[in-house]
């Protein structure tokens, strides 16, 4: 990937830069701030659990911590996933709360200049901008920086402790 000079680039050489790390949900670029992502693993299957948000998959266990993998498409309201195994979980962090984040492939991290960072324009709703926080034009391309905090479930802390 290539840029303007202090538009994008390697971690670490940019100064009021924010490192984040970009994923594919529907044909559509995402990302978050990378210091939200705990770990990046292989999808496994989740354990259902009633009376749960539709875009809530179930729990996974992650070594004796039970938490919720939300379907990332779902929560944005961009249908519901067909989940194969090419799919990731990005494990991610908010405050104490942790949760799997269902996408399609994580392409990259980068730096990008904290100036690249645009506002979201006003839409017709006022819920439209509750995920992105702000849009970002690179080489061509849109991404959505997304609010992990806000994508967590309501109302639904199934972070805990399993006993061993």
């Amino acid at each position: 990937m290539t840029a303007d000079a202090g538009s994008l680039s390697k971690p670490g050489s940019v100064p009021d830069s924010l490192e984040l790390i970009s994923f594919e949900i529907g044909g559509q670029e995402l990302c978050i701030d990378i210091r939200m992502v705990r770990e990046i693993r292989g999808w496994t299957p989740a354990t259902h659990m009633p009376q749960t948000p539709d875009y809530v998959l179930g729990v996974i266990n992650l070594r004796g911590t039970v938490m919720p993998v939300i379907d990332l498409r779902c929560r944005l309201g961009l249908g519901v996933t067909e989940v194969s195994s090419r799919h990731v979980i990005v494990v991610v962090q908010h405050d104490d709360r942790l949760a799997g984040l269902l996408v399609d492939a994580v392409q990259e991290t980068f730096m990008v200049a904290s100036s690249l960072v645009q506002p979201v324009p006003p839409m017709d709703s006022e819920s439209d901008n509750l995920f992105v926080d702000g849009l970002i034009s690179l080489e061509g391309r849109m991404l959505s920086r997304l609010v992990v905090g806000a994508l967590m479930p309501v109302d639904f802390d199934l972070t805990a402790q399993v006993a061993a």
